[in-house]
């Protein structure tokens, strides 16, 4: 069924399913028009049709997927262990990590292993005598290949929940808690809905290689969107309130669900937190610059880092509006600082910038985990001197109140993005990423001439300079 043909139900259902997933602004805003544009006037209409029509360029193509990363699961590894332990098929889920250790204990029992977290080849099978007196009928050729198929199915329990975590995490980074909404609560709300699948949209879009910063999320379509919620009698403030916990939303809530979203964003902080400090003790960081050296996993630490610093301002927010920021005078763990390029952060040098504030108060302050374990101690006062030490207002920048409100951004279509850099239209997009070009790393085969028309922002020299 194309999307002209939807109902606005089905846009509903079809909106509930780009939660999950990372689809462009204007794929969702064209769902939107399908769920609710008749309810617009045509003003408003007009607006949305715009970004709307956004979606059919370059006939809705485009090289950049519309998925995060998702882990795969141990089909194959099940599939394995039964053909050579000759099990039936007794309901086990290769798509979950505790299904999958579950079955790794069925398995190591039948090879007399007492716990499936200790399967290691040299000192955990057994000899032929325990063999024996465990009542197992096997050589041990033939026990050698289930212990290492057991210890596959293990290790492929570990991977796949860690790449679930990670995924998750990804989520909450992007667009709060608006992934684990039921589907009869958000088709309950048209109004709430189409805001939360246009914001969180908006929110996942993927950063662009430049020196002027992102743009609001919040733009003229989500603030379309959001002014027809404060209109309506019964809005599911809750709902909005996962993804986009602002003073204006949260004082709409109940006691009690401010209560909840409190305890839900603080337990994110500590889970994501545990992973950084891992992360940090594992690594060598430049905490003074965060500039990326040779070994760190930018990638990893950058998308806790974010998941870590959303759930803070949600906390934070959260916090103020239940009247609770005194909390902060016994322990105000800081934000954790993102990894930067080293080309940008040249980039920036040449022309005449430097690092960004909140570097020096981060790297004045605390690690944050170890304030949040209670190894180390952060007060707001302590946030509140390094930020005067840095020059930084510690409550317009959001290190000790709600961030305030930036000004509505303008609706804009999607760029095609090769490693962060805009580009012409997805077929060269597909070209230069195939290619290698702008990643950093060597080309594949012969270097490709880019006209200059191709690259749509300015990009540095190798000296640093700008160049269009």
């Amino acid at each position: 069924m194309s999307l002209a043909e939807l109902s606005p139900s089905d846009a509903l259902i079809a909106l509930y399913a780009t939660l999950d997933r990372r689809p462009r602004p204007e794929e969702v805003a064209h769902l939107v028009f399908r769920a609710v544009g008749d309810r617009f006037d045509q003003r408003d209409r007009m607006l949305l049709g715009r970004a709307a029509r956004a979606a059919s360029r370059w006939h809705g193509e485009s090289s950049m997927s519309d998925d995060f990363a998702r882990p795969v699961g141990g089909t194959r590894q099940v599939d394995a262990a039964r053909r050579l332990f000759t099990l039936p098929d007794d309901g086990v889920d290769p798509d979950d990590p505790t299904s999958l250790l579950d079955f790794t204990r069925r398995l190591g029992e039948s090879l007399g292993v007492r716990d499936e977290h200790r399967l290691d080849f040299q000192r955990d099978r057994l000899n032929r005598a325990d063999r024996v007196a465990a009542g197992i009928e096997l050589s041990k050729r033939q026990y050698n290949r289930r212990f290492r198929v057991t210890r596959r199915v293990a290790a492929k329990a570990g991977r796949l929940g860690a790449g679930q975590t990670r995924r998750q995490l990804t989520l909450v980074a992007r667009s709060g808690f608006a992934a684990g909404l039921p589907l009869a609560t958000f088709v309950a709300d048209p109004w709430a809905a189409c805001f939360v699948a246009y914001l969180t949209a908006r929110r996942k879009l993927r950063r662009e290689f430049t020196l002027s910063g992102r743009d609001n999320p919040y733009d003229e379509i989500a603030d379309l969107l959001f002014r027809q919620c404060v209109a309506a009698p019964d809005t599911d403030w809750w709902m909005i309130a996962q993804v986009h916990p602002t003073p204006e939303v949260l004082a709409r809530l109940t006691d009690r669900q401010r209560g909840e979203l409190l305890g839900r964003w603080w337990a994110t902080m500590r889970q994501v937190a545990e992973l950084l400090a891992r992360i940090w003790s594992a690594s060598e960081f430049d905490r003074a610059t965060m500039v990326v050296r040779r070994g760190n996993d930018s990638s990893t630490w950058n998308l806790l880092c974010g998941a870590y610093n959303t759930a803070r301002t949600a906390w934070i927010a959260t916090l103020a509006a239940t009247g609770s920021l005194d909390l902060l005078d016994a322990a105000c763990p800081g934000k954790a600082m993102l990894l930067i390029a080293a080309d940008l952060a040249a980039w920036h040098r040449s022309t005449g910038g430097g690092l960004h504030p909140d570097t020096t108060v981060w790297a004045r302050l605390p690690l944050p985990w170890d304030v949040l374990d209670g190894t180390a101690t952060c007060t707001r006062a302590d946030v509140a001197a390094a930020c005067a030490e840095a020059g930084v207002d510690g409550e317009r920048c959001g290190w000790l109140a709600p961030r305030p409100a930036g000004a509505v951004g303008t609706f804009r279509p999607t760029p095609e993005l090769v490693h962060g850099v805009a580009v012409v239209d997805p077929v060269w997009a597909a070209a230069l990423r195939s290619a290698g070009v702008f990643s950093g790393r060597p080309m594949h085969g012969s270097a490709i001439q880019v006209p200059a028309d191709v690259v749509l922002r300015e990009l540095p020299q190798s000296g640093g300079q700008s160049t269009p």
